[in-house]
């Protein structure tokens, strides 16, 4: 399967909203909080990568992503290089990163670009007159990385189910929110529940501190769904 570029706006310092579109279907079927691999031939080497999925299923075949450039990276440089109407070679969405059903309350914990899958899961599932509860814990450096933070903030206003957590490591002077890192704010997201389902998305160091954080607050391991990546 093709995947064909159509833009790539950027939305943070070296971070990019991409939308593709799958080449041969009329509709790409996914279940939110799945990832899709693309794959090209990079330096004369056939390079594949794993990236969550930041859209819902539409009816059509266009799907988004959230990505980083990392400057030592293979294949980031590559992608931020293309031009709308390039194409990579794709796999078919998959993954297991997904809210169960019956569905629990949740609180989502996401560092960096590890929002995508969120984008997605809570764009499907935070709906008017739900009963489910989301909170999103979002973790980056400065306020002005915050990525999607429009969306995040309209979807608290419209929906009372819904509470959007975000947290500066590094805050200018007229930040008066959360500060630090995720970890020192897991009490708030959490409460006193023990009956919610935690998933975590962001980098390795982040997604194992805070797996070991909420083990000791007594979460079984099956309370606990994550993505991590270096």
């Amino acid at each position: 399967m093709k995947a064909r570029l159509i833009e790539s706006p950027e939305i943070a310092p070296d971070v990019r909203h991409f939308v593709f579109e799958a080449c041969d279907v009329e509709r790409l079927e996914f279940t939110p909080g799945q990832f899709v691999s693309l794959m090209d031939v990079v330096n004369g080497k056939k390079i594949t990568r794993p990236y969550s999925l930041a859209s819902v299923p539409n009816g059509t075949n266009r799907f988004t992503l959230c990505l980083n450039k990392l400057p030592e990276g293979i294949f980031s440089p590559h992608l931020f290089n293309l031009k709308p109407g390039d194409e990579v070679e794709m796999r078919a969405p998959m993954g297991m990163f997904v809210v169960r059903d019956p569905a629990r309350d949740c609180v989502f914990v996401a560092t960096g670009t590890g929002i995508a899958p969120f984008r997605s899961l809570l764009h499907s599932h935070v709906k008017p007159g739900s009963l489910q509860k989301f909170t999103l814990l979002f973790g980056v450096r400065y306020q002005h990385t915050i990525m999607y933070r429009q969306e995040w903030e309209q979807m608290e206003r419209d929906n009372p189910q819904f509470r959007f957590l975000p947290v500066l490591s590094k805050p200018d002077p007229a930040w008066t929110g959360r500060t630090g890192h995720v970890q020192a704010h897991l009490a708030e997201a959490i409460g006193d529940r023990r009956d919610i389902d935690v998933f975590l998305c962001g980098m390795k160091a982040m997604v194992d501190d805070v797996r070991s954080i909420l083990k000791e607050m007594g979460f079984d391991k099956k309370q606990i769904l994550f993505e991590k990546y270096d």
